[in-house]
């Protein structure tokens, strides 16, 4: 399944659990000041409310604990720059899910309360090196939770837009992590040296087939802040709607990405 093996970033465990952990925690202490009347409010997810969506962010945080509670797989066969395309192929049995765990979890408080106990609980217990069959491939745990801060950081702007003025706070490291990993999905995607892709302060990628920058300005370039490119990234914004709200600078004969978005969905 890989989409590509080189250039596979690395990423600091001990910080991606903490930045998973405060994003987890930003989302409860958000979720508790909903009332039952914003919880009704639909979301630009289809047809999930809020309530929904905050049952999804549970349920994304607890793919460790379904994924720990199988058999480790032999070897690993997977990289983290496999899981972001992988994401669509689940989507409709992710959508039944959710729904159930509305339905069973009417305090969403306590729901992701014992949530955060638990996932403490099992990154405890488990090494980073311990594999886990994700829908992307066995992959370390270490390297999936990496997958679960993107999942937080996503879903956290989605939250935010549903409810006016929620205006959830993102722990740095986590918004740092999903960025870096959907803009080198994009270079493993188009791979190439033709088009810088800027999302400063986190990430710059070479990506595109053509002529390759070596020294200077390069011809063509990209550049936007991070939750712009993650909304680009994930379908949540489009490419015209980012040019059009001047969201995204593009400059260059091959600095329009239009055709390569979005990555997940």
């Amino acid at each position: 399944m890989s989409t590509a093996r080189k250039r596979v970033r690395s990423y600091d465990p001990v910080k991606i659990r903490k930045a998973v952990q405060a994003q987890l925690g930003n989302v409860r202490a958000a979720v508790r000041t909903l009332t039952q009347e914003q919880l009704a409010l639909p979301t630009r997810l289809g047809e999930w409310t809020v309530r929904e969506l905050v049952a999804h962010i549970g349920m994304a945080v607890t793919a460790v604990h379904r994924s720990l509670d199988l058999p480790a797989p032999a070897r690993q066969d997977a990289t983290l720059l496999d899981w972001p395309f992988a994401t669509a192929a689940s989507s409709s049995s992710i959508a039944d899910f959710t729904r159930g765990l509305a339905e069973l979890h009417p305090d969403l408080d306590a729901y992701l309360t014992d949530v955060d106990r638990t996932l403490a609980e099992l990154l405890d217990a488990h090494p980073g090196t311990r594999l886990l069959e994700t829908n992307a491939g066995a992959l370390p745990l270490a390297d999936y939770l990496v997958t679960r801060a993107v999942e937080l950081v996503v879903h956290t702007d989605d939250l935010s837009a549903a409810v006016p003025g929620l205006d959830i706070p993102y722990d740095r490291q986590a918004l740092g992590a999903c960025t870096r990993l959907l803009a080198d999905a994009l270079a493993a995607k188009a791979p190439g040296g033709s088009t810088e892709v800027r999302i400063p302060p986190y990430a710059v990628v070479q990506c595109v087939e053509g002529p390759r920058h070596t020294r200077g300005t390069p011809p063509n370039v990209v550049e936007t802040d991070p939750l712009t490119w993650i909304r680009l990234a994930t379908g949540r914004l489009t490419w015209k709607g980012a040019l059009d709200a001047a969201k995204v600078s593009a400059s260059g004969e091959r600095a329009d990405l239009g055709g390569l978005l979005p990555l997940m969905s």
